[in-house]
């Protein structure tokens, strides 16, 4: 009887790993620098003149999508689920304190995973930003091959 009662009370606390949390945090750290890479990918696709302008969208990003992550996102996506796929705004501006997450962090932190996150909504946000800037460019083309044809 008193293994029985072991093993459940041992399964009931999760126990952090440091080794998987300074993982996390490298690779949010890696998630992150994506984004000003990106950036200068964009800036090679547009006018020398316009090269500022990409790097200042994409930073733009960084900073309008943390924020947003902070406050909000973070809750309604990994939050209390409202219904299924939803979450609530429970846990709005990390309030979650020190609760400990079996399933989204088990062996890390909840803010550890929070920003892990949170780097792939930034890099989200980025990556439209340039699409943007790519659909133009392709539209350009094609309205110049059109120019091309038919004279």
């Amino acid at each position: 009887m008193s293994s029985s009662t072991t093993a459940t009370s041992t399964a009931a606390t999760l126990v952090l790993d440091s080794g998987d949390n300074a993982w996390m945090i490298t690779a949010t750290a890696l998630v992150l620098m994506m984004t000003p890479a990106l950036a200068f990918f964009y800036g090679g696709l547009v006018d020398r003149k316009n090269v500022l302008n990409q790097l200042f969208l994409s930073f733009v990003c960084m900073g309008i999508v943390f924020v947003q992550w902070v406050l909000f996102g973070f809750s309604f996506a990994f939050g209390p689920p409202v219904s299924r796929g939803f979450g609530s705004f429970g846990d709005a501006a990390l309030r979650f304190n020190q609760r400990l997450d079996e399933f989204y962090s088990p062996t890390y932190p909840l803010l550890t995973y929070a920003a892990y996150q949170g780097t792939f909504a930034i890099i989200t946000a980025a990556l439209i930003s340039g699409w943007i800037l790519i659909i133009y460019l392709f539209c350009l083309i094609l309205y110049l091959k059109e120019l091309l044809l038919v004279e």
